[in-house]
Protein backbone atom coordinates (compact mmCIF):
# COMPACT_ATOMS: atom_id res chain seq x y z
CA UNK A 1 0.00 0.00 0.00
CA UNK A 2 1.31 3.75 -0.98
CA UNK A 3 2.79 5.42 2.02
CA UNK A 4 0.38 8.49 1.28
CA UNK A 5 -2.66 6.14 2.73
CA UNK A 6 -1.05 6.63 6.52
CA UNK A 7 -1.19 10.05 5.69
CA UNK A 8 -4.98 9.81 5.41
CA UNK A 9 -4.97 7.19 7.90
CA UNK A 10 -3.45 9.77 10.59
CA UNK A 11 -6.03 12.20 9.18
CA UNK A 12 -9.08 9.99 9.93
CA UNK A 13 -7.38 8.71 13.10
CA UNK A 14 -7.71 12.48 14.56
CA UNK A 15 -11.15 12.94 13.30
CA UNK A 16 -12.00 9.69 14.50
CA UNK A 17 -10.65 10.35 18.21
CA UNK A 18 -12.90 13.93 18.18
CA UNK A 19 -16.11 12.60 17.45
CA UNK A 20 -16.13 9.81 19.71
CA UNK A 21 -13.99 11.41 23.10
CA UNK A 22 -16.52 13.85 23.56
CA UNK A 23 -18.89 11.01 24.70
CA UNK A 24 -15.93 10.33 27.71
CA UNK A 25 -15.93 14.10 28.88
CA UNK A 26 -19.23 15.39 28.99
CA UNK A 27 -19.17 15.07 32.55
CA UNK A 28 -16.30 17.70 32.65
CA UNK A 29 -17.27 19.89 30.54
CA UNK A 30 -20.87 20.43 31.76
CA UNK A 31 -19.10 20.86 34.61
CA UNK A 32 -17.33 23.57 34.11
CA UNK A 33 -19.45 25.67 31.83
CA UNK A 34 -22.09 24.94 34.53
CA UNK A 35 -25.23 23.42 32.73
CA UNK A 36 -26.59 19.88 32.23
CA UNK A 37 -25.13 16.84 31.27
CA UNK A 38 -28.42 16.81 28.49
CA UNK A 39 -27.02 20.57 27.36
CA UNK A 40 -23.97 19.18 26.98
CA UNK A 41 -24.98 16.19 24.76
CA UNK A 42 -26.28 19.07 22.14
CA UNK A 43 -21.88 18.64 21.61
CA UNK A 44 -22.64 15.10 20.48
CA UNK A 45 -25.90 15.74 18.37
CA UNK A 46 -24.15 19.06 16.77
CA UNK A 47 -20.95 17.43 15.44
CA UNK A 48 -23.67 14.91 14.05
CA UNK A 49 -25.53 16.81 12.16
CA UNK A 50 -22.62 18.85 11.04
CA UNK A 51 -21.24 16.06 8.98
CA UNK A 52 -24.71 15.18 7.38
CA UNK A 53 -24.53 18.77 5.76
CA UNK A 54 -20.98 19.00 6.00
CA UNK A 55 -20.71 16.23 3.72
CA UNK A 56 -21.90 17.61 0.53
CA UNK A 57 -22.06 20.85 1.09
CA UNK A 58 -18.02 21.23 1.15
CA UNK A 59 -17.60 18.87 -1.71
CA UNK A 60 -20.04 21.05 -3.88
CA UNK A 61 -17.76 24.41 -2.72
CA UNK A 62 -14.60 22.03 -3.20
CA UNK A 63 -15.54 20.91 -7.21
CA UNK A 64 -13.01 23.11 -8.62
CA UNK A 65 -9.93 22.53 -6.81
CA UNK A 66 -7.46 19.60 -6.76
CA UNK A 67 -8.48 16.64 -4.20
CA UNK A 68 -5.04 16.93 -2.74
CA UNK A 69 -5.40 20.69 -1.78
CA UNK A 70 -9.41 20.25 -0.61
CA UNK A 71 -7.96 17.47 1.45
CA UNK A 72 -5.49 19.42 3.29
CA UNK A 73 -8.11 22.50 3.35
CA UNK A 74 -10.29 20.30 4.96
CA UNK A 75 -7.96 19.23 7.48
CA UNK A 76 -6.91 22.94 8.26
CA UNK A 77 -10.88 23.38 9.09
CA UNK A 78 -10.24 20.45 11.75
CA UNK A 79 -7.33 22.11 12.96
CA UNK A 80 -9.53 25.30 13.81
CA UNK A 81 -12.49 23.64 14.96
CA UNK A 82 -10.59 21.36 17.73
CA UNK A 83 -8.58 24.92 18.65
CA UNK A 84 -11.59 26.57 18.83
CA UNK A 85 -13.07 24.01 21.29
CA UNK A 86 -9.93 23.75 23.02
CA UNK A 87 -10.51 27.56 24.11
CA UNK A 88 -14.29 28.09 23.94
CA UNK A 89 -15.18 30.70 27.11
CA UNK A 90 -19.03 29.05 27.21
CA UNK A 91 -20.96 26.04 25.60
CA UNK A 92 -22.40 28.12 22.92
CA UNK A 93 -18.45 29.13 21.21
CA UNK A 94 -17.56 25.25 21.80
CA UNK A 95 -20.70 23.95 19.97
CA UNK A 96 -19.45 26.24 17.29
CA UNK A 97 -16.18 24.98 17.10
CA UNK A 98 -17.66 21.37 17.21
CA UNK A 99 -19.60 22.41 14.43
CA UNK A 100 -16.40 23.82 12.42
CA UNK A 101 -14.43 20.55 13.08
CA UNK A 102 -17.24 18.43 12.00
CA UNK A 103 -17.97 20.24 8.84
CA UNK A 104 -14.51 18.41 7.32
CA UNK A 105 -15.44 15.22 8.56
CA UNK A 106 -17.75 13.66 5.79
CA UNK A 107 -15.78 15.52 2.74
CA UNK A 108 -12.76 14.21 4.03
CA UNK A 109 -13.77 10.66 4.37
CA UNK A 110 -15.45 10.78 1.22
CA UNK A 111 -13.16 12.53 -0.79
CA UNK A 112 -10.41 10.23 0.63
CA UNK A 113 -11.98 7.12 -0.39
CA UNK A 114 -12.11 8.14 -4.06
CA UNK A 115 -7.99 9.60 -3.73
CA UNK A 116 -7.21 5.94 -1.56
CA UNK A 117 -9.19 4.37 -4.37
CA UNK A 118 -7.11 5.50 -7.47
CA UNK A 119 -3.74 5.08 -5.08
CA UNK A 120 -3.70 1.21 -5.88
CA UNK A 121 -4.88 -1.16 -8.57
CA UNK A 122 -8.30 -2.00 -9.23
CA UNK A 123 -8.61 -5.02 -7.70
CA UNK A 124 -7.18 -3.38 -4.34
CA UNK A 125 -9.48 -0.80 -4.15
CA UNK A 126 -12.06 -1.88 -1.08
CA UNK A 127 -8.16 -2.47 1.18
CA UNK A 128 -7.07 0.74 0.69
CA UNK A 129 -10.04 2.05 1.34
CA UNK A 130 -10.24 -0.29 4.42
CA UNK A 131 -6.41 1.60 5.00
CA UNK A 132 -7.91 4.86 5.32
CA UNK A 133 -10.31 3.39 7.46
CA UNK A 134 -8.17 1.94 9.95
CA UNK A 135 -7.48 5.43 11.05
CA UNK A 136 -10.66 5.61 12.62
CA UNK A 137 -10.68 1.77 13.97
CA UNK A 138 -7.54 2.49 15.84
CA UNK A 139 -8.94 5.62 17.41
CA UNK A 140 -11.40 4.19 19.01
CA UNK A 141 -8.97 1.25 20.86
CA UNK A 142 -6.21 4.16 21.29
CA UNK A 143 -7.63 8.26 20.56
CA UNK A 144 -10.65 7.48 22.88
CA UNK A 145 -9.73 6.28 26.02
CA UNK A 146 -6.37 8.18 25.97
CA UNK A 147 -7.75 11.20 24.98
CA UNK A 148 -10.52 10.77 27.97
CA UNK A 149 -8.03 9.93 30.80
CA UNK A 150 -5.65 12.94 29.43
CA UNK A 151 -9.28 15.19 29.84
CA UNK A 152 -9.97 13.61 33.20
CA UNK A 153 -6.43 14.10 34.53
CA UNK A 154 -5.36 17.34 33.14
CA UNK A 155 -8.72 19.02 31.35
CA UNK A 156 -10.67 18.34 28.81
CA UNK A 157 -9.11 21.19 27.01
CA UNK A 158 -6.00 19.57 26.86
CA UNK A 159 -7.00 16.81 24.88
CA UNK A 160 -8.70 18.96 22.35
CA UNK A 161 -5.68 20.36 22.05
CA UNK A 162 -4.45 17.55 21.08
CA UNK A 163 -6.59 16.82 18.70
CA UNK A 164 -5.41 20.00 16.74
CA UNK A 165 -2.20 18.99 16.81
CA UNK A 166 -2.95 15.26 15.45
CA UNK A 167 -4.77 17.34 12.62
CA UNK A 168 -1.32 19.13 12.17
CA UNK A 169 0.35 16.14 11.26
CA UNK A 170 -2.30 14.81 9.34
CA UNK A 171 -2.38 17.94 7.25
CA UNK A 172 1.76 18.02 6.47
CA UNK A 173 1.26 14.04 5.87
CA UNK A 174 -0.75 14.79 3.11
CA UNK A 175 0.71 17.32 1.80
CA UNK A 176 4.10 15.73 1.34
CA UNK A 177 3.11 11.89 0.91
CA UNK A 178 -0.40 12.52 -1.48
CA UNK A 179 0.60 13.03 -5.42
CA UNK A 180 -0.68 15.71 -7.20
CA UNK A 181 -4.13 14.48 -8.10
CA UNK A 182 -5.61 16.94 -10.49
CA UNK A 183 -9.69 17.28 -10.75
CA UNK A 184 -10.68 15.12 -13.28
CA UNK A 185 -11.24 16.67 -17.25
CA UNK A 186 -14.77 17.68 -17.70
CA UNK A 187 -15.85 17.11 -13.69
CA UNK A 188 -18.45 19.31 -12.99
CA UNK A 189 -21.53 19.53 -10.61
CA UNK A 190 -23.89 18.30 -12.63
CA UNK A 191 -22.71 15.29 -13.48
CA UNK A 192 -21.72 14.78 -9.69
CA UNK A 193 -25.57 15.32 -9.37
CA UNK A 194 -26.42 12.83 -12.07
CA UNK A 195 -25.23 9.58 -9.49
CA UNK A 196 -28.09 9.78 -7.63
CA UNK A 197 -30.29 9.76 -10.31
CA UNK A 198 -28.69 5.84 -10.30
CA UNK A 199 -31.03 3.91 -7.78
CA UNK A 200 -28.41 1.68 -7.04
CA UNK A 201 -26.28 4.59 -5.53
CA UNK A 202 -29.63 5.23 -3.67
CA UNK A 203 -29.70 1.59 -2.36
CA UNK A 204 -26.12 1.76 -1.04
CA UNK A 205 -26.49 5.06 0.88
CA UNK A 206 -29.53 3.48 2.45
CA UNK A 207 -27.69 0.22 3.06
CA UNK A 208 -25.34 2.53 4.94
CA UNK A 209 -28.27 4.64 6.99
CA UNK A 210 -29.86 1.16 7.95
CA UNK A 211 -27.06 -1.43 8.78
CA UNK A 212 -24.21 1.05 10.25
CA UNK A 213 -27.46 2.37 12.79
CA UNK A 214 -28.49 -0.75 13.66
CA UNK A 215 -24.67 -0.75 15.57
CA UNK A 216 -25.39 2.34 17.02
CA UNK A 217 -29.26 1.78 18.23
CA UNK A 218 -27.35 -0.99 20.83
CA UNK A 219 -23.73 1.02 21.22
CA UNK A 220 -25.45 4.50 22.14
CA UNK A 221 -27.05 2.77 24.95
CA UNK A 222 -23.75 0.63 25.60
CA UNK A 223 -23.20 2.78 29.28
CA UNK A 224 -26.69 1.50 30.75
CA UNK A 225 -26.88 -1.42 29.37
CA UNK A 226 -23.70 -2.93 30.93
CA UNK A 227 -23.77 -1.43 34.05
CA UNK A 228 -27.96 -2.01 35.09
CA UNK A 229 -28.20 -5.22 32.95
CA UNK A 230 -25.03 -6.80 33.05
CA UNK A 231 -23.54 -5.54 36.20
CA UNK A 232 -20.72 -3.71 35.56
CA UNK A 233 -18.81 -1.18 37.24
CA UNK A 234 -19.25 2.61 35.90
CA UNK A 235 -15.39 2.23 35.28
CA UNK A 236 -15.81 -0.68 33.34
CA UNK A 237 -16.97 1.13 30.37
CA UNK A 238 -14.19 2.61 28.67
CA UNK A 239 -12.56 -0.78 28.40
CA UNK A 240 -15.76 -2.14 26.61
CA UNK A 241 -15.56 0.51 24.19
CA UNK A 242 -12.29 -0.37 23.98
CA UNK A 243 -13.28 -3.79 22.99
CA UNK A 244 -16.10 -2.68 20.40
CA UNK A 245 -13.04 -0.59 18.89
CA UNK A 246 -10.79 -3.44 18.33
CA UNK A 247 -14.21 -5.05 17.08
CA UNK A 248 -14.32 -2.36 14.58
CA UNK A 249 -10.70 -2.42 13.99
CA UNK A 250 -10.72 -6.25 13.00
CA UNK A 251 -14.00 -5.82 10.75
CA UNK A 252 -12.68 -2.98 8.93
CA UNK A 253 -9.60 -4.84 7.47
CA UNK A 254 -11.22 -8.44 6.82
CA UNK A 255 -14.07 -5.93 5.19
CA UNK A 256 -12.15 -4.54 2.89
CA UNK A 257 -9.97 -7.84 2.13
CA UNK A 258 -13.29 -9.71 1.56
CA UNK A 259 -15.14 -7.15 -0.20
CA UNK A 260 -12.30 -7.03 -3.09
CA UNK A 261 -12.94 -10.74 -3.47
CA UNK A 262 -16.68 -10.62 -3.45
CA UNK A 263 -18.50 -7.20 -2.62
CA UNK A 264 -22.14 -8.37 -2.30
CA UNK A 265 -21.40 -11.38 -0.19
CA UNK A 266 -19.58 -9.82 2.02
CA UNK A 267 -22.16 -7.48 2.89
CA UNK A 268 -24.86 -10.42 3.03
CA UNK A 269 -22.83 -12.31 5.18
CA UNK A 270 -21.81 -8.96 7.50
CA UNK A 271 -25.47 -7.66 7.55
CA UNK A 272 -27.07 -10.59 8.18
CA UNK A 273 -24.71 -11.74 10.85
CA UNK A 274 -25.01 -8.03 12.57
CA UNK A 275 -28.79 -8.84 12.54
CA UNK A 276 -28.13 -12.06 14.73
CA UNK A 277 -25.87 -10.68 16.83
CA UNK A 278 -27.93 -7.79 17.96
CA UNK A 279 -30.87 -9.84 18.56
CA UNK A 280 -28.93 -12.41 20.71
CA UNK A 281 -27.59 -9.47 22.80
CA UNK A 282 -30.89 -9.05 24.32
CA UNK A 283 -29.91 -11.92 26.57
CA UNK A 284 -26.10 -11.92 26.39
CA UNK A 285 -26.25 -8.59 27.85
CA UNK A 286 -27.21 -10.33 30.96
CA UNK A 287 -23.87 -12.01 31.66
CA UNK A 288 -20.47 -10.33 31.67
CA UNK A 289 -18.85 -12.35 29.77
CA UNK A 290 -21.05 -13.34 26.89
CA UNK A 291 -22.16 -9.00 26.97
CA UNK A 292 -18.23 -8.62 26.84
CA UNK A 293 -18.12 -11.26 23.64
CA UNK A 294 -20.90 -9.58 22.02
CA UNK A 295 -20.09 -6.12 22.02
CA UNK A 296 -16.87 -7.47 20.04
CA UNK A 297 -18.48 -9.24 17.47
CA UNK A 298 -21.20 -6.45 17.14
CA UNK A 299 -17.69 -4.08 16.55
CA UNK A 300 -16.55 -6.59 13.99
CA UNK A 301 -19.94 -7.14 11.93
CA UNK A 302 -21.08 -3.27 12.08
CA UNK A 303 -17.37 -1.84 10.87
CA UNK A 304 -17.64 -4.93 8.04
CA UNK A 305 -20.01 -2.98 6.18
CA UNK A 306 -17.82 -0.18 5.39
CA UNK A 307 -15.39 -0.83 3.07
CA UNK A 308 -17.80 -2.70 0.83
CA UNK A 309 -20.90 -0.27 1.67
CA UNK A 310 -18.30 2.72 0.55
CA UNK A 311 -16.84 0.86 -2.15
CA UNK A 312 -20.05 -0.19 -3.42
CA UNK A 313 -21.14 3.79 -4.07
CA UNK A 314 -17.92 4.63 -5.63
CA UNK A 315 -18.51 1.63 -8.18
CA UNK A 316 -22.10 2.80 -8.83
CA UNK A 317 -21.12 6.22 -9.24
CA UNK A 318 -18.45 5.82 -11.64
CA UNK A 319 -17.39 8.75 -13.72
CA UNK A 320 -18.67 11.36 -10.74
CA UNK A 321 -17.97 9.80 -7.32
CA UNK A 322 -16.80 12.55 -5.22
CA UNK A 323 -20.48 13.70 -3.99
CA UNK A 324 -21.81 10.69 -3.95
CA UNK A 325 -18.87 9.02 -1.58
CA UNK A 326 -19.26 12.13 0.46
CA UNK A 327 -22.46 11.98 0.96
CA UNK A 328 -21.99 8.36 1.91
CA UNK A 329 -20.05 9.51 4.75
CA UNK A 330 -22.81 11.66 6.06
CA UNK A 331 -25.61 8.57 5.68
CA UNK A 332 -23.39 6.57 8.58
CA UNK A 333 -23.43 9.75 10.57
CA UNK A 334 -27.52 10.32 9.60
CA UNK A 335 -28.01 6.58 10.85
CA UNK A 336 -26.26 6.86 14.15
CA UNK A 337 -28.72 9.92 14.47
CA UNK A 338 -31.54 8.43 13.48
CA UNK A 339 -30.86 4.53 15.45
CA UNK A 340 -29.51 6.93 18.49
CA UNK A 341 -33.44 8.25 18.66
CA UNK A 342 -34.77 5.63 17.85
CA UNK A 343 -33.14 3.54 20.67
CA UNK A 344 -34.35 6.48 23.10
CA UNK A 345 -38.04 6.19 22.22
CA UNK A 346 -37.82 2.16 23.24
CA UNK A 347 -36.13 2.74 26.15
CA UNK A 348 -38.83 5.84 26.86
CA UNK A 349 -41.26 3.48 26.36
CA UNK A 350 -40.74 1.24 29.55
CA UNK A 351 -38.96 -1.88 27.22
CA UNK A 352 -35.85 -1.82 29.08
CA UNK A 353 -32.33 -0.87 28.28
CA UNK A 354 -31.58 -4.05 26.30
CA UNK A 355 -34.90 -2.97 23.50
CA UNK A 356 -32.18 -1.00 21.53
CA UNK A 357 -30.84 -4.33 20.48
CA UNK A 358 -33.71 -4.71 18.76
CA UNK A 359 -34.16 -1.99 17.58
CA UNK A 360 -30.88 -2.29 15.91
CA UNK A 361 -31.73 -6.21 14.73
CA UNK A 362 -34.56 -4.77 12.54
CA UNK A 363 -32.43 -2.05 11.00
CA UNK A 364 -29.72 -4.48 10.08
CA UNK A 365 -31.79 -7.38 9.05
CA UNK A 366 -34.04 -3.68 6.97
CA UNK A 367 -30.30 -3.52 5.51
CA UNK A 368 -30.00 -7.21 4.39
CA UNK A 369 -33.46 -6.79 2.83
CA UNK A 370 -32.09 -3.96 0.69
CA UNK A 371 -28.50 -5.83 -0.10
CA UNK A 372 -30.22 -8.53 -2.11
CA UNK A 373 -32.69 -6.25 -3.67
CA UNK A 374 -29.85 -4.65 -5.19
CA UNK A 375 -28.49 -7.34 -6.35
CA UNK A 376 -31.32 -8.67 -8.02
CA UNK A 377 -32.17 -5.29 -9.81
CA UNK A 378 -28.32 -5.54 -11.01
CA UNK A 379 -29.09 -9.15 -12.38
CA UNK A 380 -31.96 -7.30 -14.18
CA UNK A 381 -30.48 -4.24 -15.07
CA UNK A 382 -29.02 -4.45 -19.23
CA UNK A 383 -24.87 -4.96 -18.80
CA UNK A 384 -24.03 -1.96 -20.85
CA UNK A 385 -25.74 0.68 -19.39
CA UNK A 386 -24.31 3.30 -17.82
CA UNK A 387 -26.29 5.05 -15.38
CA UNK A 388 -24.26 7.63 -14.80
CA UNK A 389 -24.34 9.34 -17.93
CA UNK A 390 -26.64 6.97 -20.19
CA UNK A 391 -23.82 6.10 -22.47
CA UNK A 392 -22.80 2.85 -23.16
CA UNK A 393 -20.36 1.25 -21.35
CA UNK A 394 -20.16 -1.50 -24.76
CA UNK A 395 -18.31 1.60 -26.90
CA UNK A 396 -15.20 0.40 -28.27
CA UNK A 397 -11.98 2.87 -28.26
CA UNK A 398 -11.96 5.06 -31.18
CA UNK A 399 -16.06 5.43 -31.26
CA UNK A 400 -17.60 8.57 -31.58
CA UNK A 401 -17.20 10.41 -27.54
CA UNK A 402 -14.96 7.91 -26.22
CA UNK A 403 -11.17 8.38 -26.52
CA UNK A 404 -8.80 5.48 -26.58
CA UNK A 405 -7.05 6.59 -22.60
CA UNK A 406 -10.70 6.80 -21.44
CA UNK A 407 -11.37 3.59 -22.81
CA UNK A 408 -8.88 2.23 -20.44
CA UNK A 409 -10.13 3.51 -17.07
CA UNK A 410 -11.46 1.60 -14.97
CA UNK A 411 -15.55 0.81 -14.56
CA UNK A 412 -15.98 0.36 -11.69
CA UNK A 413 -14.29 3.73 -10.18
CA UNK A 414 -14.66 5.98 -13.13
CA UNK A 415 -11.25 7.69 -12.84
CA UNK A 416 -8.03 6.38 -14.30
CA UNK A 417 -6.48 3.98 -11.68
CA UNK A 418 -2.41 4.86 -11.34
CA UNK A 419 -0.84 1.68 -10.12
CA UNK A 420 2.27 2.38 -7.83
CA UNK A 421 4.94 -0.41 -8.30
Amino acid sequence: MPLALLALAVGAFGIGTTEFVIMGLLPEIAADYGVSIPAAGLLVTGYALGVVVGAPLLTVFGAKVSRKRMLMLLMGLFVLGNLLSALAPNLGVMLTGRVVASLAHGSFFGIGSVVAAELVAPEKKAGAIATMFTGLTVANIVGVPLGTFIGQALGWRTTFAIVAALGVVGLLGIAKLVPAMPRPEGARLRGELKAFRNPQVLLAMAMTVLGFGGVFAAITYIAPMMTHVAGYADGSVTWLLVLFGIGMFLGNLLGGRFADRALMPMLYVALGGLAVVLSLFTVTAHNKIFAAITILLVGALGFATVPPLQKRVLDQAHGAPTLASAVNIGAFNLGNALAAWLGGLVIAAGLGYTAPNWVGAALAAAALGLALWSAALERRAPASTDATDGSSASRAPGAPGVSASSAAEDTSGGARVPVRH
